[in-house]
């Protein structure tokens, strides 16, 4: 059973100020949080990928990343695992970065399907076919289409670019890619379709393999939560220092999380949460608070929509009590 909210309790959550709270409070609210919804034991980890499938089902990590650079974090948020779906918001960012946002729309789309993740009658049905960077159709077409005439050319872009967003080079679970690459036929038979009908830009089989390598780099919540501050941040990492990619991108990217970065799910996620988010088959979850943080959170085991459990309601949790769901508001004569 979900465990009460700051809300549910009968609290009034704080609203957005455009702020974080006080160090302090940001790092206890961190620690509650995960004190609070560890033992949760509610959620199946897929059998699809063993090195995903063996994953401790305890594990459980929690991490915020002001926009100043300060970590918070808790529990297991270094212990690594595979990013993928979780890629897909940033390698979208790198393709506006090359393409320029109205161009990446053209190609790419931003509406939500209103289907699973891998639909194949949303590429039937829609006339833009890909739909949004966030399914795996449009994914594929965002991968495809990565500055560079080779894979390797594409590759090396697409590993720079998501290694600068979490501020560390970042590496390949060689057993989880080629794992992947052996189960991978309905995206394979997705990226013919698409190539069918002039929608990709580069080979299919080698535009698939490029995103199954890019769903296999290796992160933390740490990570995910310092990428996610990256978009937060108008596109500098606020670890490091370093440009990713300029202003005017993140917001789109954002949008287009907010819309479809938990797919058929959006909507409640909008609902319970009101941030941008994505979350990934290996108990991922990665959420943007636009000028204030990002949010990474890691625990295996899923819900029936394929989120992690304690991540949701980890990062529900800490939306509300750190005031940064973007719809909460009261009266100017109350605050």
């Amino acid at each position: 059973m979900d465990q009460p909210t700051v809300t549910d309790r009968g609290e009034t959550p704080p609203v957005s100020t455009g702020r974080l709270p006080e160090d302090e409070t940001v790092d206890r609210l961190v620690h509650a949080v995960h004190e609070e919804h560890r033992t949760v034991g509610e959620g199946e980890i897929p059998a699809g990928i063993p090195a995903i499938a063996e994953a401790d089902p305890d594990l459980f990590g929690v991490a915020v990343v002001g926009t100043a650079g300060q970590v918070f974090c808790v529990g297991d948020a270094e212990r690594p695992f595979s990013i993928q779906s979780v890629s897909k918001p940033f390698t979208f960012a790198l393709v506006c970065q090359a393409l320029g946002h109205e161009e990446a729309r053209e190609r790419l789309g931003v509406n939500n399907t209103g289907q699973p993740f891998d639909s194949v009658m949303a590429v039937e049905l829609n006339d833009h076919r890909t739909m949004n960077p966030m399914v795996n159709a449009g994914a594929v077409a965002t991968t495809s289409h990565l500055p560079g005439t080779t894979a390797e050319d594409k590759w090396r872009h697409l590993h720079d670019g998501l290694s600068a967003f979490a501020g560390r080079d970042l590496e390949v679970d060689e057993e989880v890619y080629e794992a992947e690459v052996r189960s991978n036929q309905r995206n394979r038979g997705i990226a013919h379709l698409l190539e069918a009908y002039d929608h990709l830009g580069f080979e299919p089989d080698a535009a698939v393999d490029l995103y199954t390598r890019q769903c296999a780099l290796l992160v933390t919540a740490v990570d995910l939560a310092v990428m996610g501050a990256t978009l937060a941040n108008g596109g500098v990492n606020p670890r490091t220092g370093d440009r990713v990619i300029d202003p005017a991108h993140c917001q789109h990217v954002l949008a287009v999380l907010a819309t479809s970065g938990l797919y058929e799910r959006s909507g409640d996620w909008l609902y319970e949460v009101g941030l941008p988010g994505k979350s990934g088959v290996s108990g991922g979850i990665v959420t943007a608070s636009p000028g204030k943080a990002g949010l990474g959170t890691y625990s295996p085991p899923l819900d029936p929509a394929g989120n992690s459990v304690r991540g949701r309601l980890a990062t529900t949790e800490l939306a509300e009590s750190l005031g940064l769901n973007l719809f909460a508001s009261r009266p100017f004569s109350e605050r």
